[in-house]
């Protein structure tokens, strides 16, 4: 028997057989190619993308606006109103400097104001906590009833998580107009769908909300949960976070306690 008896007869409903194509390297032929050649593509988060859209990170901060203005005025720093003015100054000259609906633009000038907008946050929440242990901690104000006590609070422990996630979302591969460039090799925070393909959809990057779910489960946990961080000063944020957190929420509910009994 001969090799032309062994070999199986042309599939003619297939068509006139055309010259093969180029084959790319590690690739099988065939219409897949497409498929193929997206897994080789770099994910999102390391690619230039579109900005993310600024409506998220503005509520947040108007949320953490009216929380600082709802504060009694013996745990706010005087006058009462000076930081959360500054805060709302801040936002308009943000919007002044980049009116894009996209974070996109990268300059010294928004750089500087969205930092000086995190730090304002933070300072005014910094000095509400600090205040809030002297005066109901330290002193035993039995003045203050258990249910201001606890509502102050949780006022300053939820503006600690939003000051929070604006460093993080301010500092993670240098911001978010830096991110949308995709020229930052190394996060400074790894997020699960960073680790492995097929967690998320091709298109996947991070953005405010995720940074807020870090700051959340961080000051809840007090240690980070499913995003790990990878800088040291990520490191650094995420441990003065946890302590601000604990001694908030230990002194709190203790004297609360005590109020009660």
């Amino acid at each position: 028997m001969t090799d032309d008896q062994n070999t199986p007869p042309p599939d003619e409903s297939a068509g006139p057989a055309g010259p093969p194509g180029p084959v790319a390297p590690g690739l099988p032929p065939g219409g897949r190619w497409t498929e193929q050649l997206r897994r080789f593509e770099p994910p999102a988060w390391r690619r230039r993308t579109r900005g993310e859209r600024r409506w998220s990170v503005t509520l947040a901060l108007l949320v953490a606006v009216c929380v600082q203005l709802a504060l009694p005025v013996q745990l706010t720093i005087s006058p009462h109103w000076l930081l959360p003015a500054l805060e709302l100054l801040l936002m308009a000259s943000l919007l002044v400097a980049d009116p894009h609906l996209r974070l996109e633009r990268h300059t010294p000038q928004v750089r500087t104001l969205g930092l000086l907008l995190a730090g304002a946050v933070s300072v005014a929440n910094g000095g509400s906590a600090v205040l809030l242990v002297r005066d109901l901690m330290l002193r035993g104000d039995t003045a203050v009833t258990a249910k201001g006590l606890l509502v102050a609070g949780a006022g300053v422990w939820l503006t600690n998580i939003i000051a929070f996630s604006l460093w993080y979302w301010e500092w993670d591969r240098g911001g978010p107009a830096v991110r949308a460039m995709g020229t930052r090799d190394y996060p400074d925070l790894l997020f699960p769908q960073m680790q492995q393909q097929g967690l998320a959809p091709a298109d996947w990057e991070p953005q405010y909300p995720d940074y807020l779910y870090v700051a959340f489960t961080n000051a809840t946990a007090f240690s980070p949960t499913d995003t790990m961080p990878l800088s040291r000063w990520a490191k650094l944020l995420m441990t003065m976070q946890s302590v601000v957190s604990l001694v908030t929420l230990a002194l709190v509910i203790a004297r609360a306690v005590n109020v009660l009994q």
